[in-house]
């Protein structure tokens, strides 16, 4: 995923991108969801995206699809990111609609210290 990232993130105009919707979920047998988890979000923070939370990590833990559909906390956290993440659409729709229109952003600027 992060091999894919890093060719459509670098290759996409920031514009294309810039206030879109963007969440990162993952799953894993145990350890290691926090770091893929926060990894992913970077992707979407460094081109000004909104990144929608839910009531805990986006991650669900289980070896296989029957060990995940027993991690309550994990399906609830995931019920909440998908309620959140119709809600911020369902806003971006109403702000639209009322003349609300989306931040103008500068150019980007690079700084090179070498």
């Amino acid at each position: 995923m992060t091999s894919f990232l890093d060719r459509f993130v670098f290759s996409t105009p920031k514009s294309k991108l810039a206030g879109k919707l963007a969440a990162s979920v993952v799953s894993c047998r145990r350890g290691g969801a926090t770091a893929a988890f926060e990894r992913l979000n970077q992707y979407f923070l460094m081109v000004n995206m909104h990144v929608v939370s839910s009531q805990y990590w986006n991650q669900v833990h289980g070896y296989t699809p029957d060990d995940v559909r027993k991690d309550e906390e994990g399906l609830q956290t995931m019920r909440t990111l998908g309620q959140n993440m119709a809600y911020l659409l369902k806003a971006q729709q109403a702000a639209s609609a009322n003349g609300i229109k989306k931040p103008e952003y500068e150019e980007t600027i690079y700084t090179n210290f070498i």
